[in-house]
């Protein structure tokens, strides 16, 4: 119950406190602004979209909710059921994390976005809605547009990984030391060994790039694409 919020005095005293209209207007805040950011996650098809955040971010709505109605009857109650629910929404964004079998770690940011909206579901079910709706634009910046700056600053880093897969393990060496003739240095070799029998010989690789001229004109992009017309290379991809 917050009186104090500006969005909260304009819209005048229905919505603070917990009347029922004041009520109302939470759940459905946090209904419309989840679904806004649960619809840009399923447009990329990520593991928890738009019925996935919307849950969240409800269940924590009420939970601020019935806390705060708890408080008004015994006011020695302390906010145990919404601390429960940031526990409760950590272990569900924790498991939305898949680990692929190129070792990629995907859902990661799904995860802690979801650990983030559940927050936000609490606040407006404390009535801090300008809090809500500035936390809910900054996520959903984040998501939106933020990972096209983050492909380009990845792109320039001068180390990077790749899942590798050789037509056979003879060529490693070969792979090695054609590596080296680029101005590139292997940080790290790990045989993936969820592609045993295949025929195939796969390796995370760790790579960084130690040449000059690579780092001011190539981007890992192009060095990639370089390394995939390797005759023994069968496959190769960034991680």
């Amino acid at each position: 119950m917050n009186g104090a919020d500006p969005i909260a005095r304009l819209l005048g005293e229905w919505s603070i406190g917990m009347g029922t209209a004041a009520m109302l207007f939470r759940i459905g805040m946090s209904m419309l602004l989840s679904a806004i950011v649960g619809w840009e996650r399923s447009s990329k098809r990520h593991s928890a979209g738009l019925r996935t955040f919307m849950i969240v971010s409800l269940s924590g709505t009420v939970i601020m909710m019935l806390d705060q109605y708890i408080d008004m009857q015994n006011p020695t109650h302390s906010y145990i059921l919404s601390g429960g629910a940031i526990v409760a929404i950590a272990v569900i964004s924790i498991n939305s994390i898949l680990f692929s079998s190129k070792n990629q770690i995907k859902g990661l940011t799904t995860s802690v976005g979801l650990w983030a909206w559940g927050l936000i579901g609490l606040s407006i079910g404390a009535g801090y809605y300008t809090m809500a709706l500035v936390a809910f634009a900054a996520l959903f910046c984040e998501f939106y547009w933020f990972p096209v700056m983050e492909v380009y600053l990845k792109n320039r880093s001068n180390h990077f990984e790749v899942h590798l897969e050789l037509k056979n393990s003879v060529y490693l060496q070969d792979f090695v030391t054609t590596i080296r003739k680029l101005g590139l240095k292997i940080d790290d070799i790990e045989m993936n060994p969820a592609y045993s029998g295949s025929g195939l010989s796969v390796y995370s690789v760790a790579i960084s790039i130690s040449s000059a001229e690579l780092k001011k004109y190539k981007t890992h992009a192009e060095i990639i694409e370089a390394l995939r017309t390797l005759e023994y290379v069968y496959y190769l991809e960034e991680i």
